[in-house]
């Protein structure tokens, strides 16, 4: 997959098919989108995702940073599902300020020779957000790209929206999560070395530390999977504060003890895929306390995961 990061100054010569958006979430009415640009390879199109990065929402200051799917995640995810040219376009006050009907002239169409744009309904982009399928469609023929208007997919009557998936994973709805998702929601990240206190307790754990814009759930417990290479292991994982080696300051840890694995994987990339919220964090009296509720966690998520696909 190719990657135009951190520049407005490109040129493909292959013509494309464009799903247009800010994909945060990666949800179940992103992935109709993609769907479409994806259908468009048999015509000879590529696959292009357009994107931006940093969102405007977060530009003009009606977000808090965090994001349900960091940028190495939608990398990751992106080229999985087959997307030939990944598109993070620089958004500043500079480039927010570019008229839509510009902005659809110089990058959709010229830039990255565009002949198909599925867009969602609540599109906006350009000057003012004034950019949406309406003004996609006007500007068609002139063009010479076909749009497709993707209404939001529904579940049970609730639009998917990153904003309502937002309210979900802040809620600890796990499995609801995974409905809008399509997967269950996903921690990418390194395993790091951490204070070995697993080891001691009997349950070892690999750790990884999420980036700082990473949407985290609740602090607690989770049943979960972790894929090592492809492959999807049971575990149960902890979400909580952990001191830093440097001195009192805390981050947060994604620690998970893998059931049935056996091996190093320091330094590995894995995701950590959380199906159900097990309980909240919690203070015990003593370690032996800790351990036994600590055996009955593994227990009951064992038990969950292995009744999850």
């Amino acid at each position: 997959m190719e990657i135009i990061s951190e520049s407005i100054d490109f040129q493909l010569n292959r013509e494309t098919a464009i799903a247009i958006g800010k994909f945060d979430g990666v949800h179940v009415g992103h992935r109709r989108l993609l769907e479409e640009i994806l259908e468009k390879k048999k015509d000879g199109l590529e696959a292009c995702v357009f994107t931006f990065d940093v969102s405007p929402a977060v530009l003009f200051g009606f977000g808090d940073g965090k994001v349900l799917t960091t940028r190495e995640e939608k990398r990751r995810i992106f080229k999985e599902l087959g997307i030939d040219v990944l598109v993070e376009f620089p958004m500043n006050f500079q480039t927010a300020a570019i008229p839509a009907e510009d902005f659809a002239r110089r990058y959709l169409s010229g830039a990255l020779c565009g002949r198909f744009i599925a867009a969602g309904d609540d599109l906006s982009f350009g000057q003012y957000g004034k950019g949406d399928a309406k003004l996609l469609q006007r500007l068609s023929t002139e063009l010479e790209f076909d749009v497709k208007t993707i209404s939001k997919v529904e579940i049970d009557g609730i639009p998917a929206s990153s904003t309502y998936v937002r309210s979900l994973v802040e809620a600890g709805r796990m499995e609801e999560t995974s409905v809008f998702l399509g997967e269950p929601y996903c921690i990418d990240g390194t395993v790091v070395h951490g204070r070995h206190l697993g080891h001691e307790l009997g349950f070892p754990t690999i750790n990884v530390l999420p980036q700082e814009d990473k949407l985290l759930p609740p602090f607690g417990v989770y049943a979960s999977k972790v894929r090592i290479e492809g492959k999807l292991y049971a575990g149960i994982t902890n979400i909580g504060k952990k001191p830093t080696v440097s001195g009192n300051s805390a981050v947060t840890g994604v620690e998970t003890n893998l059931f049935d694995y056996d091996g190093e994987l320091y330094g590995r990339e894995v995701q950590v895929y959380l199906h159900h919220f097990q309980r909240p964090e919690q203070k015990f009296e003593s370690v032996d306390a800790l351990k036994q509720q600590i055996a009955r966690d593994v227990e009951e998520c064992r038990q969950f995961v292995e009744n999850t696909v």
